[in-house]
């Protein structure tokens, strides 16, 4: 897709309806607090696409974002007595900063 094409899906997200919660996590606390990485780990809007997630941490943290992956992570089946469901798939988006900025959770 090129960088100029816009989707044709889905409603305009607000930032805040883009970045839904940030994932702290073992190794996502090791990648944002080593100077290498700089990256930090969000769970995002389904819709939402790589500009759409670099804008949104710009403008919601004032950071500047040096790139941004994404990841489509699978609902687990779960159990309940007798019936098997599964969990909503999610979309991860891990946030590359600048090696000047940083972004505090706590």
């Amino acid at each position: 897709m090129p960088a100029t094409a816009k989707r044709n899906y889905g409603p305009k997200l607000e930032p805040h309806q883009i970045i839904l919660s940030p994932l702290v996590t073992e190794k996502g606390t090791h990648q944002s607090t080593h100077k290498n990485h700089n990256a930090y780990a969000f769970q995002v809007n389904l819709w939402a696409t790589k500009p759409e997630i670099k804008n949104a941490v710009e403008e919601l943290f004032n950071v500047r974002v040096m790139g941004v992956r994404t990841q489509l992570r699978l609902g687990k089946q779960r159990r309940y007595r007798f019936r098997f469901g599964k969990l909503s798939n999610w979309k991860k988006a891990i946030v590359k900063l600048h090696p000047d900025d940083k972004i505090e959770f706590f």
